[in-house]
Formats: C-alpha cells, structure tokens, sequence
C-alpha cells in the first residue's frame, strides 16, 4: 500500500522500496509546539505564500487553554501566520481537538492520501488507509512552501491479525502484544501493513490505535487495510467517495507477523521500555498515584465506554487521582450527551478538555518525583510525564479504569 501512495503521490508508474521519490503532500498539519519553528524556517527559506492555504491544517492541541506565557506566545504566532496566509483550515481552542483525531473526524485522513505532519503521530492517519508520516519542523516548513518532499520508499512489514478480540481486551493490548514481539527498535524505517479477520472485525477507533502506535517500533508508518467501514465514514463526514487501495496478491513484503486476536490478554508496558510487555495479571503488586485516560492513542469514544462500563457506581481509590481528556471536542460532547462523563466525575475523576498536555509531561496531569502512572498513552520513556523519577506503565482504558478502583495495576477481568 505504501508503495502505491508513494507512486500515485511522485507521479511514478511503480515506485518500490529502496527507491528516492519526490512526491507531493496531500495534507501538511502544523501544531502550537512545531509549528512557529516551521514558520521561521519557511521565511528563513525565502518564502513568501504557502502553496496551497487549503491543505494546510493548524490545530492547537499540546498545551491547551494554554498554562503558561510561552504557550500563548507560540499560539499568538501561529494565529498571526493562519490570518497572514490565508489558512482556512484551522481549529482554535474549544473547537477541534487532538491534531491526528481531528482530522479522522473531518475526513482529512482518507486512504491512499499522503500526509506529513510536524508530530511523530501522525501515523495515527493510517488507521483510516493513509500515508501519514511525522517530519521536522524544518521539512514541514519545505512542504509549506513548495507542497513537495522527498521519501526513501519503505520495505513493509505485514502484520496479519486472525479471530476477534475478547473483550475487555482491546486494540490497545493488542498493539502492546506486537509492540513486545517487534521491539521498539524492530521496524526502523520500515511501513508497517495491518491486515486479517482480527482487523476487519476491528472499529475504526480500534483501527487508530493501532496505527498511532506504529512509531513506537520506530516505524516509518502504519497502515490498516481499508475496506467497507472507512469508505462508509468518510461518506458519513464528507460526502465523498474514496478509493480503496489494497496490496497485490503478490506483494512482496519484508517480514510477516501473525497473531491470533482471541489470544490476546489486557497488556501492560513497563516503563522506561515501550517493548517491555507483560500481561496486566504479573503486575498487580504495583501501587499508582495516578490513572491517565486521553490522548491520540485512546482518548476516543470507545475508550470512553470502554472505561465508564467499570467506573460505574464504583469509585476511584481514595489515594488515587484519575484524569480523563476526551481526544476531541466531538467525543467530548457525545461523551457528555451519553453521560459517561458524570459517571467519570461521580466516580471522583477529574474531566479535562481535550489535550496532549497529560502525555508529554506538559500541563493537566504532571507527574511529581517518584510518583507512578497507569497510562492509556504511548510512550513511557524516562520523564515522558513529569519528572524524571516518576513511572509510566502503558495500557489499554479498561485496564486504566480497573487500576484507578483498585489503587494498582489490575486486569479489568478482576474487577467484579
């Protein structure tokens, strides 16, 4: 598949792996964080007009309302270039959300798009079949100018998924449980192609999670198989038709992974490895001060379900505090007209507006010397959420939602 992108998006009749192309960007995003240095550098280059206003995305989503005079600044700045350029897609505080769920809810990431964004996670896009790449500032600053960048195309792995998930376990387990098997390091530079019966069967929420957490093996991107529920979708959102791309029955591919969904048990990743995974149940003697339910990776509706079912009419530990942030102002709303956001709140969480703050350690949810996180984020790296002593242990929102009732790591098939 990504050799497809990547010939449809060079104007190459068959672009293959290994090869140099230069291709066009569908879509550039720009956040509050990367996106000033872009700007600097794309006037340091000489620009002067972005080369397509409508295909340029800026959403504020890392530190939002902003906490500090840095924060503002940079949105400021931001504001300042989206009015000076012209820029028409772009989403204020209080009106998108997370960048990477954003742009699933408003069809931007459609199969077959090739899209960069100034954000390691915009892989998250291949969820819904397209090409989406984190770059630096200073490439996204080239696209900004002349809409083109180049890419090495990747070798793929092919990660075939049978049978269902059991619940409670989750996309979020299964991704850890592959994560484990690759390594963090296992799939440098490499595409990385999910597909099967598992994955057909899987939501499109579930679908993203998968493909936000591609990087994680350090990955050039992840791309689900896309099929009858994203062209769905993007109809619903859009009205457009899109095309399905899908590999050739002969395609050749790097590595073939396979792995049996209905196998698959509430995982945990032990910090400060993201490849050092281990079933929830091992883990149930360790005691956490904080439960952490957002982000990109499972800050979605179905997460939100996914947690609520066991917060119901139960309560958080009283020696724990458990912060929730809906990925976007959509879910926000649904989860609020739904109720579960009572349920959060009578539980004794504490609901946040939509925000990477709580990931990256930025705002709404820093974590102080030596204190420990069971997180529904992505990455657990030493100080990923605060300070450099405290402890980040990865999972999926039940197993978020069962470790805040009972004050330490828990298998959500505990909880009675």
């Amino acid at each position: 598949m990504s050799e497809k992108v990547l010939s449809r998006a060079s104007g190459k009749r068959d672009a293959s792996a290994g090869e140099i192309v230069l291709a066009e960007v569908d879509l550039l995003m720009l956040h509050e964080i990367t996106g000033p240095l872009a700007i600097r550098a794309f006037e340091e280059m000489g620009f002067e007009r972005v080369w397509d206003p409508s295909k340029v995305v800026v959403v504020f989503d890392h530190n939002v309302p902003p906490s500090d005079i840095s924060s503002a600044s940079m949105m400021r700045e931001m504001r300042a270039f989206v009015k000076a350029k012209g820029l028409t897609n772009f989403f204020e505080i209080g009106r998108g959300g997370i960048a990477h769920q954003l742009m699933a809810e408003r069809g931007m990431s459609a199969p077959g798009r090739l899209i960069v964004g100034a954000d390691s996670h915009t892989c998250t896009a291949g969820g819904l079949g397209a090409f989406g790449v984190g770059v630096g500032s200073t490439e996204a600053a080239a696209v900004l100018g002349t809409g083109k960048l180049w890419f090495r195309v990747p070798e793929t792995f092919r990660v075939i998924v049978s049978n269902k998930l059991i619940e409670p376990s989750s996309p979020k387990d299964l991704i850890l449980e592959i994560i484990g098997e690759i390594g963090m390091e296992g799939a440098i530079y490499k595409a990385i192609e999910y597909c099967g019966e598992g994955i057909r069967a899987m939501s499109l929420d579930g679908r993203l999670t998968l493909a936000n957490m591609s990087i994680e093996m350090s990955a050039k991107t992840g791309i689900v198989e896309p099929d009858g529920k994203v062209a769905s979708y993007i109809r619903e959102r859009t009205g457009m038709e899109v095309e399905l791309i899908r590999s050739d029955e002969d395609a050749e591919f790097e590595e073939t992974f396979e792995f049996d969904a209905s196998r698959t048990e509430p995982m945990v990743a032990i910090p400060p490895r993201i490849d050092d995974v281990k079933p929830a149940r091992e883990l149930g003697g360790v005691e956490i001060d904080q439960a952490f339910l957002g982000s990109c990776t499972n800050g979605r509706l179905e997460d939100l379900k996914a947690a609520a079912r066991l917060l119901k009419s139960r309560k958080v530990s009283p020696r724990v505090r458990m912060v929730v942030t809906p990925a976007s102002m959509e879910i926000y709303r649904e989860a609020m007209r739904e109720g579960l956001l009572d349920i959060f709140v009578e539980a004794g969480a504490i609901v946040c507006p939509p925000s990477c703050g709580p990931c990256l350690g930025m705002s709404q949810g820093v974590l102080g010397p030596e204190e420990v996180c069971v997180s529904s984020t992505n990455r657990n790296f030493v100080g990923r959420m605060g300070h450099r002593s405290s402890k980040v242990y990865l999972a999926s929102p039940a197993t978020v939602a069962a470790s805040a009732i009972a004050g330490r790591i828990t298998d959500p098939r505990d909880i009675a």
